[in-house]
């Protein structure tokens, strides 16, 4: 059985198991219940009442947070011609075509954080996709990152956008900023990402959308938020 810190124990006593917390009781308590020495990523995890052997009802997207992840993304854009110059002057961090795409097969390089392609690359990735795949960092048209927009999708990924999809259980998990944040801007990102999930509700779904909800801090214990988003 794995042991637990004595500050993970401290934290999790703050938190009452059987309790749904307001949204701003939750962001409070998440904040005081950070238990990693570095300054931690705050979670959302939605359970959803979701078929996913239904195509319609398997999600996926990104969402562009107001407040942004805290993280500083490494964009790698593959694209040839005014594209590539395109995704130079938006501040991408790496630009080419088969040759970034040699380096990452070759030397398994991989100093990037998300990958956009416009769409005539994308046969040329095929070969990749074994590799990207399982890395979450295979463009998809779905989350913008399979584009002719390159600007615009570069410029998203740079101002914290988060991109999520259904397990197969029908949940939705997505940073929503850093346990540094100020409550009122972790409040943002949450009352944000949750509303992008209640925009999308397949009009196949039948009865409550949204299970539970509930926020945790990395390495920290999870906290449940009363569900009275889609009533």
């Amino acid at each position: 059985m794995k042991k637990r810190s004595k500050k993970y124990i401290e934290a999790v006593s703050k938190v009452e198991k059987s309790k749904l917390y307001s949204k701003e009781e939750a962001v409070k308590l998440v904040k005081e219940t950070s238990v990693s020495s570095f300054d931690g990523s705050i979670e959302v995890a939605i359970r959803l009442n979701l078929d996913t052997k239904k195509a319609d009802q398997q999600l996926r997207g990104a969402i562009v947070l107001p407040k942004g992840t805290g993280k500083t993304n490494r964009v790698l854009v593959i694209a040839r011609g005014p594209k590539a110059q395109e995704a130079k002057d938006a501040g991408a961090d790496f630009v080419g075509d088969t040759d970034m795409l040699e380096k990452i097969e070759k030397e398994n390089w991989f100093e990037f954080d998300t990958m956009i392609a416009t769409p005539d690359m994308m046969p040329l990735l095929g070969k990749l996709g074994r590799v990207l795949g399982p890395k979450g960092l295979m463009p998809n048209p779905k989350t913008g990152t399979v584009t002719m927009d390159i600007k615009k999708a570069v410029e998203e990924v740079k101002a914290g956008r988060v991109e999520y999809r259904t397990d197969s259980f029908g949940n939705v998990h997505g940073v929503i900023g850093k346990a540094s944040f100020s409550e009122e801007d972790l409040l943002a990102n949450l009352d944000a990402f949750i509303s992008q999930i209640l925009r999308i509700k397949p009009a196949t779904v039948k009865g409550e959308y949204v299970k539970n909800i509930s926020i945790s801090s990395t390495m920290g214990p999870g906290i449940k938020i009363e569900n009275n988003f889609d009533k």
